[in-house]
């Protein structure tokens, strides 16, 4: 048997090192040197017309910039911090932005869906909020231009804390611990609709992933990533044409895309960036989701429908197939093709599980915080 598993392993390795490119441009060890060194040097990466412009590949993420009406202070941190973790915000008072925004979830909730105010299903998968410093746009739609911005909307969703926005921030100058908070990070003990959400966006730009293994590799760490790991990442940006949508040190295109998961006629039916511009072009368009940590942010996909990474993998190795119109009264304007970008990839068994073992290396371990002691 400890000969049989000698042997096997000796063949995936075989596999890893040869079987991935047909035309035989790299070994495992030339592309352990081309990656690790300048970017300038890297393969060339397989890119659509629609992907070039202001196209820029992946790399090492950095730090957020704050911007100039809402700078960095630490204790408009702490502030917010104590805010996105206090239930009082909602209407029932049992419900924060940490009940689907957890640490120790990856910042998500771990469900398919979020639920919220009276147990109600939401529609959509909750987002982590891992790297959104870094985002254009908020949102699986994008229905929000800043962090300070989006963080009203879910207080005032019916489905999730269900509170009129005065309500909350009367609700929040109640609290006297919360003025002398209020006083080191803006100066006066006043609560208002704007602090709030200037505190709670300041903390949430703070949320930034750590060092993963792949930054390490690209900043010259040659060994930290594993032969599989290696031709994952060039599978990435070639033949599984993941680069594409998934590009810049986000690991994403900051755009929208139409990836054929509208689910027309379903129940779970959901038109995306069309609801928010009412655009028949829209229709289906989903923001690219950051592909940093997804190893610790599943399930995956708007609707949370992928219990697996294989599950995704292997969706877009298929083509990213339309689901079948189930209701005949769907409006034929609604039945927007999905981006061109998407093809079969004809990707191998050792393939898959390579690009599967790469997006494992640009996560990170779960963060885990503890809640802090609310005001009183």
């Amino acid at each position: 048997m400890k000969r049989i598993t000698i042997i096997f392993s000796v063949l995936i390795a075989f596999i890893i090192t040869t079987a991935f490119l047909q035309d035989k441009e790299y070994t495992i060890a030339q592309l352990r040197e081309i990656y690790s060194s300048d970017v300038s040097k890297w393969p060339k990466p397989n890119l659509d017309n629609e992907a070039k412009p202001d196209f820029k590949d992946i790399g090492y993420l950095g730090r957020p910039v704050y911007p100039a009406n809402n700078p960095y202070s630490a204790e408009k941190e702490k502030l917010g911090k104590l805010l996105f973790f206090d239930p009082r915000m909602s209407v029932s008072k049992q419900i924060a932005c940490a009940s689907c925004h957890d640490p120790e979830l990856g910042w998500g909730d771990g469900k398919r869906v979020a639920y919220g105010h009276d147990r109600q299903n939401g529609k959509r998968n909750a987002m982590t909020i891992l790297n959104t410093a870094f985002y254009q746009k908020l949102f699986w739609d994008g229905r929000a231009t800043s962090l300070e911005h989006q963080s009203g909307f879910p207080v005032k969703d019916h489905v999730e804390m269900n509170q009129d926005l005065s309500l909350m921030v009367e609700n929040i100058s109640k609290i006297d611990g919360y003025k002398p908070l209020f006083a080191s990070a803006f100066g006066s003990e006043n609560v208002n609709l704007d602090r709030i959400q200037q505190a709670i966006a300041t903390f949430e730009r703070g949320i930034v992933s750590t060092n993963s293994r792949f930054d390490a590799f690209v900043k010259g760490n040659k060994a930290i990533l594993k032969d599989e790991e290696v031709l994952g990442l060039h599978l990435f940006r070639t033949k599984a044409r993941c680069i594409n949508c998934h590009n810049t040190s986000l690991f994403s295109d900051n755009k929208f895309h139409n990836d054929g998961q509208a689910l027309l006629g379903s129940k779970f039916e959901d038109l995306g960036l069309y609801n928010v511009t009412k655009k028949l072009k829209d229709v289906g368009a989903f923001r690219t989701p950051s592909l940093r940590e997804t190893n610790i942010t599943g399930p995956w996909m708007h609707h949370g429908n992928f219990p697996s990474l294989k599950d995704v993998i292997e969706f877009y190795n298929l083509g990213n197939p339309i689901a079948e119109q189930r209701a005949l009264k769907v409006p034929d304007s609604l039945k927007t093709p999905k981006s061109a970008m998407l093809q079969k990839l004809n990707l191998t068994l050792p393939e898959q599980n390579a690009l599967e073992a790469f997006l494992k290396s640009i996560s990170t371990r779960v963060n885990k915080i503890n809640p802090p002691i609310l005001p009183k």
